[in-house]
This record gives structure tokens, C-alpha cells and sequence, in this order.
């Protein structure tokens, strides 16, 4: 695991704002061979969040990539697909994710939606940090 990777997709987060609200700003970035592939950020709300923006933003093979995500992929739909379904079918097999999110809708099932198909999931990279910039925009469960 690379903080420097996870440190990207929190700095690429505070773009969301303050178009994404009420979501929270997530960033994601794909990495392979070392190297950011593609960012993204989440949207005004109703369009795409960070995951989704992330794998749109590349073309190209998606094997051997990880995603750093700050917060764990949404494992609901709501007004978009869930995010943990997309970066499954996208085939993505690692997932690195900063914290998992409070959201009484999600709180691990986004975790474990990927886990269950197949994924590496790490939780808890630069957490503090992330969670110091997350926690006034999340959902208290």
C-alpha cells in the first residue's frame, strides 16, 4: 500500500466541493505499475461519484490496477449505481480504501460486496487523515 496514492485521491476530494453536497467529497485514484492511471471526484449530486468518474476517466486494461478510495464505495443505489457493483464488474481484484463510511446504508457492505466478489480490500490507509477532512459530511447512523 502507497500513502502517496491515498493522499492523492483525499486531495482530489476537495474538488467535489461544494458542487457534491449533501454527498460526501470522494476521491479515487487508479494506480498500475506504480503509476496514477486515472482521478476521480464525486459530482453534483445525481451524477457519478468518484469511483465511477475514475474508471470512465481511463480506457485502457484495467488488470493489475488498484483503486485508492478515501471513503468506502457506496453498496446502495440511490440516485446512481452502487459504486461497489461498478468497481466489481469493472474487474478491478484490489481496493484500498481509506475508511469505511458511517452510513447506516453502507457501514461495510460495500466492503463486503467487493470481498465476496473476489477483491482485495484493505481498510484504514491514512484513515485519520481522511476521516479529519470526511467526518463533517457524512451521514451520522
Amino acid at each position: 500500500m502507497s500513502e502517496k496514492f491515498m493522499l492523492e485521491a483525499l486531495n482530489i476530494s476537495k474538488q467535489a466541493l461544494p458542487h457534491c453536497e449533501p454527498n460526501p467529497p470522494v476521491g479515487c485514484v487508479l494506480v498500475k505499475d506504480g503509476e496514477v492511471i486515472s482521478k476521480g471526484f464525486t459530482q453534483a449530486i445525481g451524477g457519478s461519484h468518484a469511483e465511477v468518474e475514475a474508471l470512465n476517466a481511463h480506457s485502457g486494461d484495467l488488470s493489475g490496477v488498484t483503486a485508492y478510495v478515501t471513503l468506502e464505495p457506496c453498496s446502495f443505489v440511490g440516485r446512481t449505481a452502487a459504486c461497489a457493483s461498478t468497481l466489481l464488474a469493472s474487474g478491478i481484484k484490489h481496493v484500498i480504501i481509506a475508511m469505511l463510511d458511517p452510513d447506516i446504508r453502507n457501514n461495510g457492505k460495500g466492503a463486503e460486496i467487493l470481498t465476496a466478489g473476489g477483491v482485495k480490500v484493505e481498510v484504514g490507509l491514512c484513515a485519520e487523515l481522511v476521516a479529519q477532512f470526511l467526518s463533517p459530511y457524512l451521514a451520522k447512523s
